[in-house]
């Protein structure tokens, strides 16, 4: 039995293949268009997906969109009609690309996947979020929490699942919405919705909660049940081009801030507050779906779940259990959640797990290149390159890495999700008190003040931070163990914002936070033999067993995915040393770097 789950149309379209329950393949449009965010039909998506099998669009056996496009289009008139003659300038914009795309999408998956004849069917978005959380979850039964900006009408849902059923209990319809809020704040600091939120959450600790109480008191009502209500008048969603309005920049002192424009301790204490609020409503939310569905474990999905300090907070509270988070939450992963819904939930197919192992593979179920395509690839351009046996490889690139070398780390199956997690990712030594800032302004070209991610062996994850259990997922956030910190001066404890950015703080500097905090990723033998083995020798030679992961693209772009990517990427960049497969080149021997025509062409035709 053969599913294909597509989302399309607002932001991350992706296609993900399910055969007989198991998941095979899944990647967003955006890693093989180069267009951020891409939310365009996702033909190189599906075409991978089939191609992954050898498979035809006649071979499906069920096609899966992830949201019901027509109660979207009905929340969308009738919230210009409730706001009329308000936003007549958004409705004029939006109507003509729904009424000649998104309303027919039946038709357009038809004419796309042309020999398919198998039925189309249309779960809603927040049932697709609830699927995609709690399938490949490892628990046989488990509470789940679904928030985002918006799916038809429902923003936030709390289900319940079992076996291979999923209920949806409660939910919170639009204009209510978290994801919304967040983005809200977003767009005031100055930052780009649906894109920047997790600047938002890298920024927040340089801030002070200042404004916590002015967001409680007028701009949102949180019942003790974790429902809430947003007060509207601030907001401009619902009708215009922005996302807030004059009466929101009066409350906050000023206009939003332009894009590009300085800090200011403003938008970090904004970005603290609203920080501060997602957390009051997540805790609240999961106290009151514990009561109700008394369940041990806890599935996540939807953006907000992408918020990895609130993770490891309610986790820290020891609500659950157990708590397990899709690591492609956002709308990507509504493919995922569609196709998995049809076969558990539309098809009544059992469901076992084990209670320990996820069923989503690492979530490297992108494309992958063998070592002779990738020897083709630098062959035909001439480029120098040293290979590795396997028995000096890792030994070698490990002391690389001790070198401080940044090294560009193109490995196995690309990842599905936003994060890279050892497949496309850039890597450094973790104890270099340089490596952050190096890495954001000379590799990445982004904001200074943006933290990175260790990777860790998971057999050493308690001796570094605070936690006691695996995160895989890069999402949940931990402390720094106390005996690794560097208590800070009286004169450093002075000092505000950006200017706590360079102060050493643990033995791992480049990974903690100014908070003493890192968004963690678990290592693990048996999903990423090859990252586990590389950090193993690193640690043989250092003694240390975390190194620096950043997702393996420059700002603005999305994670490179074909040899061709990473190699641009390299070369456009201060990055030391690439290393795809068993291939490793240095920057130093590399010819002179052209971006012409003749690239573009290459990639055209992959």
């Amino acid at each position: 039995m053969k599913i294909l789950g597509i989302s399309a149309f607002y932001h991350d379209s992706a296609a993900a293949l399910i055969i007989d329950g198991t998941i095979i393949a899944a990647a967003q449009e955006e890693r093989f268009t180069r267009k951020k965010h891409d939310f365009e039909f996702p033909e190189n998506a599906i075409d991978y997906c089939l191609k992954s099998e050898n498979l035809k669009p006649a071979d499906l056996d069920y096609i899966v969109f992830y949201d019901k496009p027509f109660l979207k289009f009905e929340r969308i008139l009738e919230t210009y009609l409730q706001y009329a003659p308000l936003g007549f300038k958004s409705f004029i914009q939006a109507i003509p690309l729904w009424l000649k795309q998104k309303l027919w999408i039946k038709s357009l998956i038809q004419d796309a996947l042309n020999g398919a004849e198998c039925p189309i069917l249309f779960p809603e978005h927040h049932q697709t979020h609830a699927a995609s959380a709690f399938y490949p979850s490892p628990f046989q039964e488990a509470a789940i929490i679904t928030t985002d900006g918006v799916g038809e009408w429902t923003t936030t849902s709390i289900g319940f699942g079992k076996d291979n059923k999923l209920e949806l209990l409660k939910e919170i319809h639009f204009p209510h919405s978290l994801g919304l809020l967040y983005s809200a704040f977003t767009y005031y600091t100055g930052f780009k919705v649906n894109s920047g939120e997790y600047k938002v959450m890298g920024l927040a600790p340089y801030g002070e909660p200042r404004y916590v109480q002015t967001i409680l008191d007028n701009i949102i009502d949180i019942k003790e049940d974790g429902s809430f209500r947003l007060h509207m008048e601030y907001f401009n969603y619902c009708a215009g081009l922005t996302m807030t309005n004059r009466k929101f920049a009066k409350l906050f002192g000023g206009p939003a801030r332009k894009s590009e424009a300085e800090l200011t301790q403003r938008e970090m204490d904004l970005a603290r507050s609203v920080q501060e609020v997602i957390e009051i409503v997540m805790l609240k939310m999961a106290r009151y779906t514990k009561k109700l569905t008394g369940a041990k474990n806890l599935c996540l999905a939807g953006g907000v779940a992408l918020n990895c300090v609130a993770n490891g907070i309610l986790l820290r509270e020891n609500i659950f259990d157990n708590i397990w988070i899709q690591p492609a939450a956002g709308d990507a992963g509504g493919a995922l959640g569609a196709a998995l819904a049809v076969w558990y939930d539309h098809l009544d197919n059992p469901r076992k797990t084990d209670g320990k192992q996820d069923s989503q593979f690492g979530s490297y179920l992108g494309p992958e290149y063998k070592d002779e395509e990738i020897n083709a690839f630098l062959k035909k351009h001439d480029l120098p390159f040293t290979k590795l046996e396997d028995k000096i490889f890792y030994p070698k690139v490990a002391q690389l890495l001790a070198e401080e070398n940044i090294i560009g780390w193109f490995q196995g199956k690309m990842e599905f999700g936003p994060r890279a997690l050892g497949g496309r990712s850039i890597i450094g030594d973790a104890r270099s008190t340089d490596m952050q800032k190096k890495m954001n302004l000379k590799i990445k070209y982004r904001e200074s003040f943006r933290p990175f991610a260790p990777s860790i062996l998971n057999e050493h994850v308690s001796d570094y931070f605070e936690i006691d259990r695996e995160s895989p997922y890069m999402l949940l956030v931990a402390d720094v163990q106390k005996n690794l910190r560097r208590e800070m001066t009286e004169d450093q404890k002075k000092l505000f914002g950006i200017e706590k950015l360079n102060i050493v703080r643990s033995d791992i500097p480049a990974i903690t936070h100014v908070d003493y905090s890192a968004r963690i990723q678990t290592i693990h033998k048996e999903t990423n033999p090859r990252y586990w083995n590389l950090i193993k020798s690193f640690h043989e030679q250092t003694g240390c067993p975390v190194i620096v992961n950043t997702s393996f693209n420059v700002r603005g772009e999305p994670i490179v995915c074909s040899p061709l990517d990473a190699y641009k990427c390299f070369m456009r960049t201060e990055m030391d040393y690439l290393v795809m497969g068993n291939y490793v080149l240095d920057k130093k021997a590399q010819p002179k770097f052209v971006d012409d025509i003749n690239w573009q062409e290459e990639f055209e035709l992959d």
